[in-house]
């Protein structure tokens, strides 16, 4: 099932296995002391894909030999003194729309499986850099446009929480792998939201950066205006630091959260009518999320009500930016290559041709009144705080008849560009709740500030879903 998962010469012992359940500092504090190696972490890691994966379905591509070599050769590195940063050592694993140098980059679409990379994409190059483990290529739903569809080149990615249950977006592998123990950190792509949905439906932490704070160079393009590349992990701090690497903010523009930064006084805006009006909000949703802001105040945080424009509004403007630039990208194939499309990802990337020039004018004179509005409350506090999902993760069956309409809140900041932590903040029936934290442009740092404050208050994010049987 696993393309390049062979035998292992034996299975780890739990010790072992057990390891891959520490943060990104914890491995690295070992494999420095000399307690951990990074063979032996890949092994383990490589173990346990092998173990579980067969039911998350989170990966299209696993890199078997090459990520052996290179965790070889990270400990090397270390022997002999050379330390490459916090991710050295590290498994990460790449959403299938990212390029990494001799394996497909499929985007799940069938005229892609032979699509071979001729180089790695900037992102993947800096964590190479930083001495990170490419261990494979993550699930995605074709060409980040639809969701789990059958027919498609691979099976969807199942949500580990509950397998009957969608992962919430494009980047799905990548918050299946994280949330069912694979990887500490995964890169996936967030054009409408497919770093944040995943993680509020699957219970991960996942950061849609400030536009273009992360390169899209060698990333399949779907919207050029709304296309960011972010992390997914465990924890904000294994987030913080993969986004260190992604953006070259390593040193002293680092925006790991510390001691030094201290979250009290943060003015917070809650934006809670902007999600609690609406007819589709589960109550648990809301009761979780004004929880959470409770949370926050406690810690010493002042928090105010404020007003976001229309959602509905919003959405459709964006999503007719979404479509007509998605459709101009894509023309010439779907004339000329039509076989090379699912017909769900045919269907939509084709709906763009309908977006008119003065539609897509008001589109976009649409989305600066929102990005200005939003400008203008981050002028009067540090963050805002608003509910991501309106529902928890929902029954996958559906989408197997049609493609199914998901209420979320997030689409708007892929327009306006600010930074957004998506964070769990608790669960309904056994399945996650998230929140998102939005920030000012270049201000990671602040939303992983608040982001970690409400995480080290709070267990949700050590919760585990159940083993795959």
């Amino acid at each position: 099932m696993h393309d390049g998962i062979g035998a292992l010469a034996s299975p780890p012992d739990v010790l072992a296995d057990r390891v891959l359940d520490l943060s990104i500092p914890e491995l690295g504090q070992r494999l420095r002391d000399g307690r951990l190696t990074v063979v032996a972490l890949v092994k383990a890691t490589l173990a346990r894909i092998r173990a579980r994966d067969g039911k998350y379905r989170s990966f299209y591509k696993v890199l078997e030999d090459e990520a052996l070599e290179a965790a070889a050769r990270a400990d090397a590195e270390l022997a002999a003194g050379e330390d490459r940063g916090p991710l050295h050592g590290i498994p990460i694993g790449i959403k299938d729309l990212i390029d990494v140098a001799g394996v497909s980059t499929t985007a799940n679409a069938p005229g892609r499986r032979d699509a071979i990379a001729e180089r790695d994409a900037e992102s993947v190059r800096r964590l190479r850099d930083a001495g990170a483990i490419i261990i494979g290529k993550l699930a995605t739903y074709e060409w980040a446009t639809v969701g789990p569809d059958s027919k498609g080149l691979f099976p969807p990615a199942r949500n580990p929480w509950n397998l009957e249950r969608i992962t919430g977006g494009s980047s799905s592998g990548c918050a299946a792998a994280v949330a069912g123990g694979l990887l500490r950190a995964t890169v996936g792509t967030d054009t409408g939201g497919s770093v944040r949905g995943p993680s509020f439906y699957c219970g991960t932490v996942g950061l849609k950066p400030t536009f273009g704070a992360v390169p899209t160079d060698g990333v399949l393009e779907l919207s050029p205006s709304l296309d960011h590349v972010g992390p997914i992990g465990a924890s904000v701090l294994d987030v913080a630091l993969t986004f260190d690497v992604l953006a070259g903010r390593i040193g002293e523009r680092s925006v790991i959260p510390g001691h030094h930064q201290r979250a009290e006084k943060v003015k917070i805006g809650y934006a809670r009518d902007w999600f609690a009006r609406d007819s589709q909000a589960m109550p648990e949703v809301i009761a979780a999320v004004d929880a959470a802001v409770s949370t926050l105040s406690q810690l010493g945080m002042v928090v105010e009500e404020v007003d976001l424009p229309d959602y509905a509004a919003v959405e459709v403007a964006v999503a007719a930016i979404l479509h007509a630039e998605s459709f101009r990208g894509h023309a010439d194939a779907l004339r000329e290559h039509p076989e090379g499309y699912g017909r769900r990802a045919f269907l939509s990337l084709a709906a763009g041709l309908a977006v008119s020039e003065d539609e897509l004018a008001r589109a976009r004179a649409e989305g600066q009144r929102f990005t200005g509005t939003v400008d203008d409350l981050l002028e009067r506090f540090d963050v805002i705080v608003t509910a991501g999902a309106l529902t928890t993760a929902l029954p996958a069956a559906p989408f197997e008849k049609e493609a199914v309409w998901t209420p979320m809140r997030t689409i708007g900041f892929n327009l306006s560009g600010h930074p957004v932590l998506a964070l769990p903040v608790g669960f309904h029936d056994g399945l996650p709740i998230g929140m998102q934290i939005v920030g000012r442009h270049h201000d990671e740092a602040g939303v992983l500030r608040v982001g970690h404050a409400f995480e080290q208050q709070s267990d949700v994010s050590l919760q585990r879903p159940p083993r795959p049987s």
